[in-house]
């Protein structure tokens, strides 16, 4: 019988899973009956979400763990293959690691400050992506490939341009792959967070003056948190969004509507 949205015997990596908007949907992603794997770069934060996730499902065998720079070609393909011994296989892709800018002006913007945020927001992406597609066409069962852009991508983000350019491309990435892996049953989307409360925000969302400015914006009026992306996770791991490809699911309580 179908059930849209279970995800029993299903397994989903989360790159960047270990915090922010990843944590939140790895925890829905195991709610949902799946089996996941998540990534961080930094060990111990990484271990420390691992036992968190273990405790809320109850079952630390369906969470797993690995520390990866995602901009790191030979991390990110033996860190793949570690994946899918752990799991047996993987059936969704979440490329949800990224970093965040520093508010850097244009003309005082260094180039190696530019490719610091295009090695991970879209070096990454497309590392993770290529292994997961590998994978998923050599196996030949489909699958569902999922990049965590941002509303940068698709806004005038002043000070951001280099992250804003990350994001774009990984926009136009999905797009391209949507089409080229449709033929292998593998979907591709995007997801574009508004202003999420996350550890990559707090410094912007704490700050009363820039709070002041944006959150009347925001017609939701409250800032967005990381549970807001458990059913989008569950939606494009799932059968329920087979036909789906190639969009861009904009979350932002509809900041970029206003």
């Amino acid at each position: 019988m179908y059930i849209p949205f279970d995800l029993t015997g299903r397994n989903a990596l989360v790159t960047g899973g270990n915090g922010g908007i990843g944590l939140g949907m790895a925890r829905a992603l195991l709610a949902a009956g799946a089996r996941v794997a998540i990534w961080g770069s930094n060990a111990e934060k990484t271990e420390a979400a691992r036992a968190d996730l273990a405790r809320g499902c109850g079952d630390a065998s369906r969470v797993l763990a690995f520390t990866c720079d995602v901009g790191d070609e030979a991390q990110v393909d033996d860190t793949f293959a570690r994946t899918v011994a752990g799991l047996g296989h993987v059936d969704a892709c979440f490329a949800n690691a990224g970093v965040s800018s520093k508010g850097t002006l244009l003309t005082d913007m260094s180039l190696a400050e530019f490719r610091r945020v295009q090695r991970v927001n879209v070096e990454g992406v497309f590392l993770t992506f290529r292994a997961a597609a590998r994978h998923m066409v050599g196996r030949g069962q489909g699958g569902s490939l999922v990049a965590t852009a941002s509303t940068a991508a698709i806004e005038g983000a002043a000070r951001n341009s280099h992250y804003g350019a990350s994001k774009g491309a990984v926009c136009a990435m999905v797009r391209a792959l949507a089409v080229e892996l449709a033929r292998h049953r593998i979907r591709v989307n995007s997801i574009l967070p508004g202003w999420i409360v996350t550890d990559m925000t707090e410094r912007s969302i704490g700050n009363d003056k820039f709070a002041g400015a944006v959150l009347p914006r925001i017609p939701a009026r409250r800032w967005g948190t990381i549970d807001d992306f458990g059913g989008i996770a569950v939606y494009l791991a799932s059968d329920a969004s087979a036909y789906a490809t190639g969009e861009q699911f904009v979350i932002d309580g509809g900041y970029t509507k206003f």
